[in-house]
């Protein structure tokens, strides 16, 4: 998979949320994430098992089970041992902008 990025700024009038990353449920489970803030930003990084463009489900965004990426301030990188079917980002402070990198494991050229 190519890296997807995502960006959210100015959430000084509110929560913002980024629009949502698919990541391929087919594929490998290991997912790296990097959060980039520019200027003063509040973030956290949330996933869901839950499909937002099937209106038959209620949505639940979960909070990312490692602390470091959640209500995070600084630069920060993780990772997924697992594979949610969306992520995203939601910015819940700041002036600043916060910019969201996903890469999924691919398979190995031989």
């Amino acid at each position: 998979m190519k890296p997807i990025t995502v960006t959210t700024s100015d959430a000084s009038g509110g929560t913002k949320n980024s629009g949502n990353i698919v990541v391929d449920h087919h594929g490998k489970p290991q997912i790296s994430l990097q959060a980039v803030v520019t200027g003063t930003a509040t973030y956290t990084i949330q996933q869901t098992l839950n499909d937002p463009y099937d209106s038959t489900q209620t949505v639940t965004w979960f909070n990312h089970p490692d602390s470091a990426l959640v209500a995070a301030t600084t630069n920060q990188q993780g990772n997924y041992g697992y594979v949610p079917l969306m992520i995203r980002l939601q910015q819940t402070a700041g002036t600043g902008s916060v910019t969201l990198t996903v890469l999924q494991a691919g398979e190995a050229n031989g």
